[in-house]
């Protein structure tokens, strides 16, 4: 008596005889599952790695922060600091003496690896190193400032709509429509003097958070702007009408739902604001209303190789500073331009 055929179970499949083994079904769709299943921040860092350009920004720009944060172990590995001056009468009177040629101990050398500066003789790479905290500090607290005031007016803008729209708008167009650079310039100097006799006056504290407040007071109505027209589409998804319909308060949506889906957007400009902060940090320190001597900022070494006119007689002083300034902003900006490319929903995910 012929077997009845049993029927075909979820395990078995018809492939063709092809010579190699048949795939399981599962497997045809093992290569989009993990794509698809992949955070935004996993992807991003997904297709950074896969630009040599990105890759290297990104390690510049971690080598530049290591630098800054390792300047009291690297200063005390070079055996000088960025305050002690060379008081040999010999070398004040190479320095102070216009017109003679260059010393040796001015240019790199075992003992001072990027040599001293002219005329109070201190080390350049201390002053370096230093001064890159001063500058990261600044730039990257002034960003966290904008970022917060950005993020949170903007998305309650965008979320509130009405009267709260209506005001903060008028608010950006305000801040926006008014030169940004005479405002700090002609701002800090009185809020200096403000904060001059409270906690945050003491010292060289006084400047950094003068600098802090300014640039992150006046830098947020950008991505308030930016974060408002994101709100807008985001206000009307599914999942927010959802957490509404289960009472879910305005704060809760608003910081829930709706700021953590912009995020990437703030991401992509606090990262290009980070370089913005710098350049505005060494532009201020360079015309007098910034960091001032002897804290040392990249800004304010310009300023002491252009006020003494040592940029004639010792190119190099000015060099050091300068070529730091460019390749951090540099390296800034390209790595916001990755992480802008790698953030954009409309490229495809591989």
């Amino acid at each position: 008596m012929m077997k009845r055929a049993e029927p075909l179970t979820q395990l078995q499949s018809i492939e063709p005889n092809t010579g190699s083994p048949p795939l399981p079904r599962a497997a045809a769709g093992e290569s989009k599952a993990p794509a698809e299943a992949r955070s935004l921040l996993a992807t991003a860092w997904m297709r950074i790695r896969r630009s040599k350009i990105a890759l290297l920004s990104l390690c510049v720009v971690v080598a530049i922060m290591v630098f800054a944060i390792l300047a009291p172990v690297l200063s005390a590995m070079s055996g000088n600091d960025p305050f002690t001056s060379n008081t040999s009468p010999e070398v004040l009177d190479d320095f102070q003496t216009p017109g003679l040629p260059l010393p040796g101990y001015m240019y790199p050398s075992a003992q001072h690896w990027l040599g001293v500066e002219p005329g109070l003789g201190r080390d350049l790479f201390a002053r370096l190193a230093y001064g890159g905290q001063v500058s990261l500090t600044i730039a990257l607290l002034s960003t966290a400032v904008s970022v917060v005031l950005g993020t949170v007016l903007g998305a309650a803008a965008g979320y509130f709509g009405g009267k709260t729209d209506a005001i903060i708008s008028r608010i950006m167009d305000l801040f926006l429509a008014f030169p940004h650079l005479l405002l700090v310039l002609s701002l800090t100097p009185i809020l200096q003097s403000r904060l001059r006799d409270t906690p945050l006056g003491e010292g060289s504290f006084l400047p950094m958070a003068s600098l802090v407040i300014i640039l992150g007071f006046f830098g947020w109505a950008y991505l308030a702007r930016i974060v408002r027209g994101q709100v807008l589409s985001v206000r009307e998804r599914e999942f927010v009408e959802a957490a509404r319909s289960f009472g879910a308060s305005h704060v809760s949506v608003l910081f829930r739902q709706i700021i953590p889906n912009v995020m990437g957007v703030v991401l992509v400009y606090a990262t290009m604001l980070i370089p913005t902060n710098i350049s505005a940090e060494a532009a201020l320190s360079f015309l007098g209303v910034g960091v001032k001597d002897p804290t040392p900022s990249w800004g304010q070494m310009l300023n002491a190789a252009q006020s003494g006119n040592w940029y004639l007689s010792d190119p190099w002083f000015l060099a050091v500073p300068g070529v730091m300034l460019i390749v951090t902003v540099l390296a800034f900006n390209l790595l916001g331009d990755a992480v802008r490319d790698a953030l954009d929903p409309k490229a495809s995910r591989h």
